[in-house]
């Protein structure tokens, strides 16, 4: 009898395609809409389970002239892309905690396009990120909960959050390595206390990987070996600095039935491949060194696009300075 790989019977894993919300950290937002049609027809065609497409914004805090339509996710941009092909897919949002004017700019579900908000938040706007949740239940959406940076909170604080998230409505809690400093043994550990943590209240448990040492792919399978079955990922690994998991990438290892990767294929040649000579994203020796430190990697950005940005020594000896 032959022995059946488990990953193809885990029929409860669900991909978040959320290239255009990462992908738009490196162009501040300004995708064209024949960009994000390609990539929304990809999923659609691929079956994938959520697209993500940006971040609802606050327009006092953002202003329109600096950031793309994607930065604030308005109703009559999203129809524009998705009632061309009305499909069995999720929409989603992200509402950053703080940066979100989430009373009013979320409308009632079903006045909007959107079916998922995303609430991403740090350790110290829990209570925020808490209101958001309810607001959005409230007003009939499907929620989950992004606590990111985990990576820099110490084990009782990060307990203490998921005590309150799992008493939550979110549906599902991200585990968020942000800076892309954990090692697939930390991932194992904390996907673990994550599920250990929700254990009884129905939700979920994804994650979210930052490719800075070359392991978002590798941290996602220890994730998924472990249990997690909501999983973020973008087309041909596009995202802020290092990039995220590739797409491609997960959906070749899963081998589910589900999923196709021929359609995500073709979107990576006819956007992202020419895309990559007018943007730069993926793995960057200084990213590297700002994972291994557990930095944001700000720093790194910033050095790629000065004057000497393949001079890595003097980019270690600079940030480590400032660490010492």
């Amino acid at each position: 009898m032959t022995q059946r790989n488990w990953v193809n019977y885990r029929p409860d894993i669900k991909i978040l395609d959320c290239t255009i919300r990462d992908g738009g950290l490196i162009n501040d937002h300004f995708f064209e809409d024949n960009v994000v049609q390609a990539v929304y027809d990809a999923c659609v065609a691929g079956g994938v389970d959520y697209i993500e497409f940006g971040y609802k914004g606050s327009r006092k805090i953002f202003t329109g002239d600096k950031f793309g339509s994607w930065k604030f996710c308005d109703e009559d941009d999203l129809r524009r892309v998705v009632e061309r092909n009305p499909a069995p897919i999720s929409i989603a949002v992200m509402a950053d905690a703080g940066r979100t004017d989430y009373h009013t700019d979320i409308l009632p579900r079903e006045q909007s396009a959107i079916d998922c908000i995303r609430v991403a938040c740090y350790i110290h706007q829990i209570p925020l990120a808490l209101d958001m949740i309810k607001d959005a239940v409230d007003k009939g959406y499907e929620t989950m909960m992004q606590l990111m940076a985990v990576s820099t909170v110490s084990e009782s604080e990060l307990r203490a959050a998921l005590e309150s998230a799992a008493q939550s409505e979110a549906e599902a809690v991200y585990l968020v390595d942000s800076f892309g400093a954990l090692y697939p043994e930390q991932v194992r550990d904390l996907t673990r206390m994550y599920l250990e943590m929700v254990k009884g209240t129905g939700k979920e448990v994804g994650f979210h990987a930052h490719n800075n040492q070359q392991l978002a792919f590798a941290n996602t399978i220890e994730a998924i070996v472990n249990g997690a079955n909501r999983l973020d990922a973008t087309m041909s690994g596009i995202g802020r600095g290092a990039g995220n998991c590739p797409l491609e990438l997960l959906i070749g290892f899963l081998h589910n039935p589900k999923f196709w990767i021929r359609p995500i294929l073709e979107c990576v040649r006819d956007v992202f491949v020419p895309m990559r000579n007018e943007m730069e994203w993926g793995y960057n020796i200084c990213y590297a060194v700002t994972g291994q430190l557990n930095q944001h990697p700000r720093e790194a950005i910033e050095w790629l696009r000065g004057q000497t940005p393949d001079d890595y020594v003097a980019f270690y000896d600079r940030i480590t300075e400032e660490d010492s």
